[in-house]
């Protein structure tokens, strides 16, 4: 094969590799294309190719989540990474790890981890890079590997995201939550809740966004029940979608701008946390972005403009 087609196959890999390291599908696109230049300039040929560009993608992410981390800590509200409409890179074997990997809840856990933990992590656990890979992928050595790697299994159990197992009950579940918040109903949407749901939008200051996480089944329901049946006179709508391995859906305006993404983590048959992402740079890569704040303006004064 050529090298094109070489780094072709290996793309959704290497894209899988970034967006876990880095939470962002926008920088992981940048990471995987800065690999291709690099590989495309290096005159000699690697005795391995995954492991060469493998390598590479892990070393640009690990120095953009660097940068990265200093802006996050300035970051307008809570910060959620960028939704994941499809995970390019499949594995049967380790396709259950692998859509738990890459949620919500696994995402925000690993923001626990200093870059070189969490790049480890990613390599050995999820996609069962053998340690002399991952040693070679981070420079360090086996030994300093499995520190690192013992370390972030550690910061990870304390907080690991469970799931419903039974992706036919989840699919079911949220089918039901999406029919309730069509018809803002209130007590339908409370019966799928857990008594603890919280829920919690990411505006980074440039959408309109909740002021803190609404907590408990009632509040929640009250704030879906009566803002969503607003957002639909103005011919808001949404379309069901998986996001990021779990249940979710995409909220469109009434030009079919993207107005926000909703993720959904199911337990135990009850929606447990419920997460939006408004903010428009993270939603590029979904579609056209809508206006937010004019939406908003619309919804608090009860008619179209």
């Amino acid at each position: 094969m050529s090298r094109t087609e070489e780094f072709q196959e290996l793309r959704p890999l290497l894209f899988s590799i970034a967006y876990r390291i880095l939470g962002s599908v926008g920088e992981a696109e940048d990471a995987v294309q800065e690999t291709w230049l690099r590989y495309e300039a290096t005159a000699t040929e690697p005795r391995s190719v995954k492991a060469y560009l493998s390598t590479t993608v892990t070393r640009i992410a690990i120095d953009v989540l660097r940068s990265a981390r200093v802006r996050r800590e300035e970051y307008v509200g809570e910060w959620l990474p960028e939704p994941l409409l499809d995970d390019p890179y499949e594995d049967p074997e380790r396709a259950a790890e692998l859509a738990e990997s890459v949620s919500m809840a696994a995402l925000l856990l690993l923001e626990r981890l200093s870059p070189l933990e969490r790049a480890v992590f990613v390599l050995r656990e999820v996609f069962d890079f053998g340690f002399p890979e991952v040693a070679a992928a981070v420079g360090r050595s086996e030994a300093a590997c499995r520190q690192l790697v013992s370390r972030a299994r550690r910061h990870m159990a304390a907080g690991r995201p469970r799931f419903e197992a039974d992706r036919e009950e989840r699919e079911e579940l949220a089918s039901r939550f999406f029919d309730a918040l069509r018809e803002g109903d209130v007590d339908g949407l409370r019966g799928l809740l857990a008594a603890d749901v919280s829920m919690v939008g990411d505006g980074g200051g440039r959408a309109p966004q909740l002021a803190r996480a609404v907590a408990g089944a009632q509040n929640v329901a009250r704030l879906l029940g009566s803002v969503y049946p607003r957002m639909a006179r103005i011919e808001v709508t949404f379309e069901p979608h998986e996001l990021n391995g779990q249940p979710g859906a995409i909220f469109y305006d009434r030009d079919g701008k993207v107005l926000h993404t909703l993720a959904l983590d199911i337990l135990d048959g009850r929606i447990q946390t419920i997460r939006a992402v408004i903010n428009p740079d993270k939603l590029s890569h979904v579609g056209p972005t809508a206006d937010a704040w004019a939406i908003h303006r619309e919804v608090q004064a009860g008619r179209p403009s």
